[in-house]
């Protein structure tokens, strides 16, 4: 009798071993990106490194020129807002750049997609000046919550802008 439940145990541990390895294999089937030429992957890396200079440009702006001044809190939260959403997009670009240029196996390509990091140094510089702004509209502003919030916002962007396969 034991030795039947021992046999059923070990059985049963097999199967569930067995459905695991089976769950586990089709997940990373699923998760695995496409495989595409070079040139498709080329395509989709300019199309995104194209988007992350727009956005820089309207960041670089933003930078040079002085704060504007608001007349309401509203009019102050909705530049704001947009601003923060800038920074979020082009971070969201700027990964998923790179996530096209690594699903083939070209150096270059992948150079060229971790070119524009640099740039997300204009979200941080932005963030500042807007630190800056709001004490000159007389508005709060909380540094480490925009960046909570960027953080928490690039991956869900990054997924809204993804070329589809």
């Amino acid at each position: 009798m034991q030795r039947e439940y021992i046999l059923g145990v070990m059985c049963s541990g097999r199967l569930a071993l067995l459905v695991a390895v089976l769950v586990l294999g089709a997940q990373a089937t699923q998760a695995a990106p496409a495989s595409r030429s070079v040139s498709e992957a080329r395509a989709r890396v300019d199309h995104h490194l194209h988007e992350v200079e727009a956005v820089a440009g309207r960041l670089g702006t933003v930078l040079t020129a002085p704060c504007p001044t608001f007349t309401s809190r509203a009019e102050w939260k909705q530049f704001q807002e947009a601003k923060v959403d800038d920074v979020v997009l082009l971070m969201a670009h700027v990964e998923q750049a790179w996530v096209e240029a690594k699903s083939v196996k070209d150096d270059d390509l992948r150079r060229e997609a971790k070119a524009p990091r640099r740039l997300v140094q204009e979200g941080r510089r932005l963030v500042e000046k807007l630190q800056g702004c709001a004490a000159q509209n007389h508005a709060a502003f909380d540094p480490l919550a925009v960046w909570m919030r960027i953080e928490r916002e690039v991956p869900r962007r990054q997924a809204e802008i993804a070329l589809p396969e």
